[in-house]
């Protein structure tokens, strides 16, 4: 009898130990806290980070960073604008893509030495290129100074030499990339100024073959010129005219019956008429050389006008080539990519009290709702 008695109290006294356990005590921090020591002591993979910088420079940019000024006075300066260029190319799935392409990064990622909380489709299976970029942005950080305009790239890997290897490449990209962009620069400021040259030519033939038909048209050379010459003639006749009239004012006041009277009065009345026609020619009628000088001042002004818009474009295509000739952008290797001698990730001490701290955090909160809600019920 004793004996069954004995036998019955021993799950008695196993129930009364288990119910002065604290289980909210225990799942709450003992057991988050032992899962934490088994993930991070023994499953979590070493996480390799690879560091590198650089700088994105143009030359006849304006910086007001001490930085900036130092590359000024080189004959550079440093273009922000241009390095966000870079980072949004960088993290962008054009650059996930050619990284792929050559490094084959997704395999690099999903290798089954990798624990499989942090492999690339480990836990999801979802091997599709989006699933793909949502993982490569996590693992790529590039951040930029607002001082200095220096970019910092950074790549994280599970062993040195892949976190190497991307780093790398990425920078060898970005090199691409802004060749890339000098160079569609380039061809667009050529395109342009070949272009207005073009079109300069153009004018400039139009307004010489305008002239030469003018010419060949109305049958002068340079109006200005013929109506200086015409009057220049007309002065001449005007003189002629004035000695004879001197003449025949001497022979009417001693000689009136001198025979060379009529020849003198002939030669006036020759004179005027010539001196009429003379005058005609240059500003008389609708074809004299006054108003054929004003459309061909016209024709001339159009010429040269169309001349100087020529010379003007071949400068700047001269300008435009000269400035093909060197790049605008350069991607300058301020600290060249690290290739790291131990992991960084994760910090597996902190990682385990981190959840330790927040283990008794959460059950000293629950405790203090749960006896409040005791003491209410009481």
């Amino acid at each position: 009898m004793n004996t069954f008695i004995e036998k019955t109290s021993e799950p008695i006294k196993a129930y009364d130990k288990l119910k002065k356990i604290n289980w909210l005590f225990v799942s709450t921090v003992v057991i988050p806290t032992f899962l934490a020591i088994i993930y991070f002591g023994f499953i979590a993979s070493d996480i390799y980070t690879s560091e590198s910088r650089f700088l994105v420079r143009s030359p006849e940019k304006s910086s007001t960073s001490p930085f900036g000024n130092l590359l000024k006075g080189s004959g550079f300066s440093s273009s922000q604008d241009d390095s966000y260029t870079v980072q949004n190319y960088v993290l962008s799935r054009d650059a996930l893509k050619q990284l792929d392409d050559n490094l084959a990064i997704s395999q690099v990622y999903s290798n089954k030495n990798i624990d499989i909380f942090s492999r690339f489709a480990g836990l999801d299976w979802d091997d599709s290129f989006e699933a793909l970029y949502l993982y490569y942005v996590k693992q790529i950080a590039i951040n930029i100074d607002a001082a200095s305009s220096i970019t910092t790239l950074t790549v994280k890997s599970y062993t040195p030499e892949d976190a190497y290897r991307i780093n790398e490449k990425l920078i060898e990209m970005s090199e691409q990339f802004v060749n890339q962009l000098n160079e569609i620069e380039q061809k667009d400021t050529l395109r342009f100024a070949t272009v207005e040259v073009e079109n300069a030519e153009k004018k400039a033939k139009n307004a010489a073959v305008a002239l030469s038909n003018y010419r060949i048209e109305k049958g002068v050379i340079d109006p200005e010129q013929q109506a200086t010459i015409e009057f220049g003639q007309i002065v001449k006749l005007q003189d002629q005219l004035l000695v004879a009239q001197s003449k025949l004012s001497q022979f009417n006041a001693f000689s009136k019956k001198n025979p060379q009277i009529p020849a003198i009065e002939l030669q006036i009345k020759e004179l005027h008429k010539e001196i009429d026609s003379q005058t005609a020619r240059i500003v008389g009628s609708d074809h004299s050389l006054a108003k054929k000088a004003a459309q061909y001042q016209r024709l001339v002004l159009d010429r040269e006008f169309a001349q100087q818009q020529l010379g003007s474009a071949l400068a700047s295509l001269e300008l435009a080539r000269t400035d093909a000739q060197r790049k605008q952008l350069y991607l300058e290797r301020v600290v060249k990519a690290s290739k790291p001698d131990s992991a960084m990730e994760p910090r597996r001490i902190r990682a385990v009290l981190s959840c330790l701290v927040v283990g008794l955090i959460v059950w000293g909160v629950l405790s203090l709702l749960i006896a409040g809600v005791k003491e209410h019920q009481d």
